[in-house]
């Protein structure tokens, strides 16, 4: 008799359940058609619990994912690569020291490392000089041959190449802060006196870059202006515009080459240690020799730490140079699409649906990717049954959660009772085009895996979006 009255109350429990979700699907399509329309969006919601799709709009058309598609790369990488994955960078010279001297050259090999800065080019000169290098009579060589084909992945537009989410990508590159843009170097602008230019630097420093200052330092009252922005294709920095007394202005530039530009980076930090170079010595690419001497060794961190700025930024650079490694380490072959064929195996070896999923990048930058968002969903699902499942949740950004580390690019938005801390998603937008796609915990205690995918937008439709997150959020 007990064991029938427990069946009873379970199936009692599942049709309710299951008549709330129909009536929340029901209203949910009145709220997806007022906030985001019918054209152009995509819309699924999936259980945690079935793997089933509870909802979708348009679930199966293909649409551009921009950012979200970075699920996919996180998820890859942390799978192919490991998550105590570490890129290395090696420092050789080759050449005798005699007297405070190294007569030849030095070489740095670069292992695609985002995370390469100053500091580490400070313990390279430092390793020289433990090694009683006072003076190099000879060259300094980049070996960037881990990586190979265009720096710039395919759906970089020309106009954004100036631009820190549209960075080169070198297997040696730098970042000139601790979000790990790699490819960039920060221009500062301060004011100086009214009337003359104003005073600008560069961090870690010029780096080979020429600056061209065409700005104008003005009184406190009138507007700040000032613009910086890398010529097209050259390395010429142009920054123009006013600045007013009192203020300051920064902004991030793309390296026309990484690898030559990290090169001069590593010059200039030597000289500023006190290691000179004799001569016209040369800054150029180069392998390193077979019987050159490694005498440093920089370890990044691993992929595991690495993954949250990725993800809670939504660092393009670092999706880009993921995609190259994966290439690499998988096939040999350190090129875009190399890398973007390691995503299709792993999502095949997790079993999405290949013919759903047209890539080009894999950070989502393209116009010419697509997805839909019932594979967005499944992906999510999936990856609950993956060991590196909780790095892969724990590194997408929080809504609400106002440290930028753990809110990511969803530290202003879900900001109020009772939508704080309940959506853990990972944004996206190109022009046109927002989405959404990752993991809602409802008022009911169920949490649900949901994408939400607009394109060919007028109007941004993020607050369209979050309105749908929080009507889920309510109702189901």
């Amino acid at each position: 008799m007990k064991k029938k009255l427990v069946v009873i109350l379970l199936l009692t429990l599942l049709l309710i359940n299951h008549d709330k979700i129909v009536s929340a699907n029901s209203n949910l399509e009145n709220i997806v058609q007022s906030q985001l329309g019918n054209d152009n969006i995509s819309v699924s919601v999936r259980s945690l619990e079935t793997g089933e799709v509870i909802y979708m709009k348009n679930g199966d058309v293909g649409m551009k994912p921009a950012s979200t598609l970075k699920l996919l790369t996180a998820a890859a990488a942390l799978n192919v690569l490991g998550s105590n994955y570490r890129f290395d960078t090696m420092v050789y010279i080759d050449g005798l020291v005699v007297d405070g001297v190294l007569r030849g050259d030095v070489y740095i090999k670069g292992g695609g490392d985002p995370t390469l800065q100053k500091k580490d080019f400070v313990a390279f000169a430092d390793t020289l000089m433990h090694q009683g290098i006072k003076m190099i009579d000879g060259n300094l060589y980049g070996d960037d041959t881990l990586f190979s084909g265009p720096q710039l992945t395919p759906g970089v537009a020309s106009a954004d190449e100036s631009y820190y989410f549209a960075s080169r990508t070198a297997a040696l590159t730098m970042s000139p802060d601790n979000d790990y843009d790699a490819g960039t170097i920060i221009i500062d602008v301060s004011p100086s006196s009214v009337g003359r230019q104003p005073i600008i630097s560069a961090r870690p420093n010029e780096s080979g870059m020429i600056i061209q200052n065409n700005a104008v330092t003005v009184n406190a009252n009138q507007s700040n202006t000032i613009q910086i922005e890398r010529q097209y294709r050259t390395n010429t920095i142009v920054v123009t515009g006013n600045i007013p007394i009192g203020s300051s202005f920064k902004d991030w530039v793309t390296l026309y080459d990484p690898t030559i530009n990290t090169l001069h980076a590593i010059k200039n930090t030597f000289r500023q240690r006190g290691i000179d170079f004799l001569g016209n010595s040369a800054v150029d690419r180069k392998e390193v020799p077979a019987d050159a001497s490694m005498i440093y060794t920089k370890h990044s961190l691993p992929l595991k730490v690495l993954i949250n700025p990725f993800l809670k930024l939504s660092n393009n650079s670092i999706a880009d140079i993921l995609i190259k490694t994966l290439g690499k380490e998988a096939s040999g072959k350190g090129t875009t699409e190399a890398g973007v064929s390691v995503l299709k195996d792993y999502g095949i070896m997790l079993g999405l649906d290949a013919n759903q999923w047209s890539l080009e990048d894999g950070s989502g930058i393209s116009h010419n990717n697509r997805v839909t968002a019932n594979e967005l969903t499944k992906l999510l699902f999936k990856m609950q049954g993956e060991p590196n499942y909780k790095e892969f949740y724990a590194a997408l950004p929080i809504g609400g959660e106002k440290d930028r580390l753990q809110g990511g690019s969803l530290s202003k938005r879900f900001n109020s009772k009772p939508y704080t801390e309940r959506v853990v998603a990972k944004t996206g937008s190109i022009s046109g085009v927002y989405t959404l796609a990752g993991y809602v915990k409802a008022a009911s205690g169920q949490t649900y895996a949901f994408a939400i995918m607009t394109q060919n937008q007028s109007s941004i439709a993020i607050p369209s979006i979050d309105e749908v997150v929080k009507y889920m959020i309510n109702s189901y």
